[in-house]
């Protein structure tokens, strides 16, 4: 990638509208020194020292996005509790403009992780799925949105928040914004339609199978992504950075981590730079560029962390 090019594609996504929907959680972390096991279980005790929360899901893609500079509208459904009003304060301070549906039938779905000597010891969840009802809602939100995003990301844990995801990449596609899709499960055929979908290693493989080798790669994501009828697919593959398939074309970026410390949240900070260079304008090639170094700097972070548009311009320097 050229370097104005680059600058150029970041230095537009400030003009970038990105609209997140899906599952959102609150990421509850535990920080503590272990230095002796229990005498009632061989499990070490943990004397808590720090606790931080943040922004979980999609929740999180949203903060990543708005982390780079664009703007980022938010999607979802939490619950009528504490956790839920500490997501939407937590969004509200990253810059996040959020549409929080409130179900009083549902827990605000938590993630706690206990942490000693820099290494999770423990994860603790707590969670429910939200009714159909305050679904239809979003659904109207959703069409309602559209009007205010340049391109739309999907990000489906498996919460039960995404059950209308095909009218949603339906309606979002007549209106002509590019849908991507970051994948959970086994059935991608409820994606059908979606500009790109952005599965990592074990999720692909959950759909296709495993594959032997780069040749039997290409030939599984390929035909999964004319199945889909998306113009592409990227791969994201840890250690051996991503792939990124479309029609007659594969083209790889290898890793760019310099040291590997946690890689949770590093699909969500994934996504964000994908949207966020493709509503400013980029191509696909530059967008997985940005998105790799993004990925790069991320996991060198500890938990759901974002990249800040300065330390992404310092990178790709």
């Amino acid at each position: 990638m050229t370097g104005p090019a680059t600058a150029a594609g970041l230095l537009d996504l400030a003009k970038a509208r990105v609209l997140v929907v899906g599952d959102v959680m609150l990421d509850r972390y535990w920080f503590g020194e272990v230095n002796r096991i229990s005498p009632e279980a061989p499990v070490p005790i943990v004397k808590v020292q720090r606790t931080e929360e943040r922004p979980g899901g999609a929740a999180n893609v949203a903060r990543n996005v708005a982390s780079l500079g664009a703007k980022a509208i938010l999607l979802s459904v939490v619950g009528d509790d504490e956790a839920g009003r500490r997501i939407e304060a937590l969004l509200q301070e990253a810059g996040v403009s959020s549409n929080l549906h409130r179900d009083a039938t549902i827990d605000t779905t938590v993630k706690l992780r206990v942490i000693g000597r820099q290494q999770q010891l423990l994860r603790v969840d707590f969670e429910t799925t939200p009714s159909r009802e305050v679904l239809a809602d979003k659904l109207a939100d959703f069409g309602r949105l559209l009007d205010d995003c340049d391109l739309v990301i999907l990000s489906d844990y498996g919460k039960g928040g995404l059950a209308h995801i095909g009218q949603m990449i339906e309606l979002a596609r007549e209106r002509g914004r590019k849908v991507l899709v970051d994948p959970k499960g086994e059935d991608y055929s409820r994606y059908r339609g979606a500009t790109m979908i952005t599965p990592n290693r074990a999720e692909l493989r959950q759909v296709v199978g495993r594959w032997a080798s780069e040749a039997e790669l290409e030939s599984r994501a390929q035909a999964l992504r004319r199945e889909l009828g998306a113009e592409a697919l990227l791969l994201t593959r840890s250690e051996e950075g991503m792939t990124l398939f479309r029609e007659g074309s594969v083209h790889h970026e290898p890793a760019r981590a310099r040291e590997v410390f946690d890689v949770s949240g590093a699909g969500d900070t994934v996504i964000a730079a994908l949207g966020a260079m493709l509503a400013a304008g980029a191509g696909l090639d530059d967008a997985a560029r940005v998105a790799n170094v993004a990925a790069g700097i991320v996991v060198g972070k500890l938990g759901t962390s974002t990249v800040h548009i300065e330390e992404l311009r310092q990178a790709l320097a």
